[in-house]
Parts: structure tokens; sequence; C-alpha cells
């Protein structure tokens, strides 16, 4: 067992819940992942193994068929899947989101209705944000959602969807006209049910099919398409439209504690791939490990990566003790992204020649590492986040 990554002050039902998601990993994910993300295959037998751990609905409350447990919980269990292969940490993250948004804001209607599937892993989450030509200034969504009966059309084109394809409920953000002056006011979430695959998947909606990427492969990565949308009023998250910015943003502020958890165990992995490369490569009459050079690397991979488990942990912490934490969480997920490629690339290094090499799962690493920087927020945009709050703090 590593000495890295470590927490203190688990439950022991915690505990027991990181063994057995650890043990899924090392039985279950890590021989075939490599296999799997090269031809970009849908992880199915994984995702079936996850339902039956309670995954799917392991921050769920009790009451609706989930297991309850803490932000905390869940983002050790994504180091730890993240350990094994990010890409189906993906597949948990946009439904684990959408879930938090539906407990947090949601009708109890609403929550009777979608929460006890999604905990079984029946009804799958995806999050849709983003558009063509909205990066992180959220104010530009142009997808709109203008009355029509007593419900609601929807047109316009989202974008980056992940688990697009295998969802069938998607919150979606869109510019509503409800007559306020701030623009963030003029949004609405809508609770959007489909069926999962590609082509049409619903009255005027269709996913025209997966997005090719450098890395982040086996996940479904998609754009959405809504031409004239039928949908309900009842299908407003809360009830209420104009609130969309700010449910979304709840969303994503645990959705940033999610992307420094999937961070910290790509860069686990890398540092246990390269100490152990290092070990068994020889120049020079010795293991490279023994070359001062090697050692000193290590050393700085291995204090990176438990530098960001801590940051993620403090704000995970911070988040279920219900304070404020969108400092916290903008650090956490800018220093695990920033340091996850540091170490993967450090790691990728002492692999030398043999890294650049698909049979070795450093190579996948190298590709998987680079999405960290963009998921949830570029670092510049949580260095903003960060400065702003941090002259509100220390304002003269």
């Amino acid at each position: 067992m590593s000495r890295l990554c470590e927490t203190e002050g688990l439950s022991e039902e915690q505990s027991e819940i990181l063994k057995a998601v650890r043990r899924f990993v090392e039985e279950k994910i890590l021989p075939v992942a490599t296999e799997l993300e090269h031809a970009d295959e849908y992880p199915t037998e994984i995702v079936e193994g996850l339902k039956e751990l309670g995954v799917f609905g392991l921050t769920i409350p009790e009451e609706y068929d989930g297991l309850g447990e803490s932000l905390l919980t869940y983002a050790l269990c994504v180091e730890e899947i993240a350990r094994g292969w990010m890409s189906v940490s993906g597949v948990i993250n946009t439904h684990f989101i959408v879930a938090h948004m539906l407990m947090k804001h949601g009708t109890e209607e609403q929550k009777r209705r979608y929460l006890p599937r999604m905990a079984a892993g029946e009804l799958r989450g995806a999050f849709s944000m983003s558009e063509p030509g909205l990066g992180s200034d959220v104010s530009a969504v142009k997808t709109k959602a203008t009355r029509s009966g007593a419900g609601y059309e929807i047109t316009g084109q989202k974008m980056w969807l992940t688990n697009g394809g295998s969802s069938s409920l998607v919150a979606v953000l869109c510019k509503t006209d409800e007559g306020a002056e701030s623009v963030y006011r003029n949004m609405t979430t809508f609770l959007v049910e489909k069926e999962p695959g590609f082509g049409e998947v619903a009255q005027g909606i269709t996913v025209p099919g997966k997005i090719d990427k450098m890395g982040y492969k086996g996940i479904d990565t998609t754009e959405m398409v809504f031409e004239g949308h039928q949908i309900s009023a009842e299908q407003v998250l809360g009830g209420e439209p104009g609130n969309g910015f700010y449910q979304m943003m709840d969303g994503v502020e645990v959705g940033r504690v999610n992307v420094a958890a999937r961070a910290c165990g790509i860069a686990h992995r890398a540092f246990e791939l390269g100490i152990a490369y290092s070990q068994q490569r020889e120049t020079f009459g010795k293991p490279i490990a023994q070359h001062q050079a090697v050692l000193f690397r290590l050393a700085e991979m291995a204090t990176k990566v438990e530098a960001a488990h801590t940051m993620m942990v403090r704000a995970a912490r911070m988040k279920d003790s219900g304070r404020r934490m969108d400092v916290e969480a903008g650090m956490a997920k800018m220093l695990a992204s920033e340091y996850c490629n540091e170490v993967v690339e450090a790691s990728f290094r002492i692999h030398g020649g043999y890294g650049y090499a698909k049979e070795y799962e450093i190579e996948r690493l190298y590709r998987e590492s680079a999405f960290m920087l963009i998921g949830e927020g570029t670092s510049d945009i949580q260095k903003m986040i960060i400065g702003r709050r941090l002259l509100e703090e220390y304002e003269q």
C-alpha cells in the first residue's frame, strides 16, 4: 500500500468503500484500460461493475435509494478510479453533478422522479453548459428557450457534453427572457430527457456522434443540437426560471473538486509507473533510480502528488461542512491539474524512448493529463476566481 494519498480521519465505512473501489480498480480496470482506450471502446462491463458497487448513487441520500455519502468520499473514490483509467471517472462525473444539482435545487417531485433511478445507474446524467462559441464566458450562451403554450421551445447548439450519447437525462443551460437587468438572471436550467444513443434521440434533439479526441477515449463526448424541442415547464430545475446560472455554477464548483481528484489519480499512477520503471531500467551498471537526477525527480513527483491530494481533500471537506469554498475548489483544481501534467511528464522522461510507445501505460496518461488543464475551467479562470475573492477578503 502506497504511503501517498492517504487521508486522515476517515470513518470505518468510508475506508471500506475505498477498499472496495481500490480492489475493483486493480482487478477490473487496470488490466483492460489501455486496450480499451486505444480502441476508443466504451467500458460497458466496468460501468456495470460500478453500478453494483453503488458508485452512481454514492452521494444521493438514502431516502432516494442512494448511499448518502459525502463529497469527500466521492472525491476519494474518483481519485482511485482515475488512477485506473481517467475516462471511467468521467462516466460518473457529469452524472454526479446532475444528481448534486437535483439534490440542491430540484423540486421534491423532480427528486423523487429522477434520483432513485440515478442511484441505480439506470438513468445516466449529463451536464450541458458549453457551446461552440462559449468557453468560460457563460454570459454568451445562445441556446434559447422561448415560451410555447404551457412550456418552452428550445433551439440552439450545445458542445462538449461528456456522456452526451450514453446519458438519458441532461441538465441544459438556456437563455430565457425573464426581463431581468442582469444577463445571469435570464438563464434557466432544463432537465431534458432523451434516449441513449446518437442521431435523433428525442423530438427536436440530435446528437450527431462522438467527437474524436486526443485523449479521454472510450467515453462519449458530443454535441447536442436543439431544433424546436418542446419541453414542459415542469422540467425547469427547481420549478422557477431565471436561476440557471447559479445552479450551474454550484454544479461546476463540486465539479472542480472532481477534476482535482481525477488529476490526483492520474498523477499518482504516473508516479507509480515512474518509480517502478526506474528500479528496473539499468544504465552504467545500476538502476536509473540510483542516479541522482532521477532520484531528485522522483522526490519532486511524490511531493506534488501529496500536495495536490491534500488540497483536494481540504476543498471537499469544506463543501461538506457547508462553508463557501470557491477559492479552495479553484486552488485545488488549478494545483492538481498543473501538478498532474508535471508529474506525468516527469514519469514520461524517466521512461525515455519507451514512454513514447503505445504499449507503455505512461503514453496514455500523457494524453489524458492534458484534459485536466481544461476541464471545469482553465488555470487562468481559476486564478481569476481566486484573485477576485482574495481582493474581497483583503480589501483595504
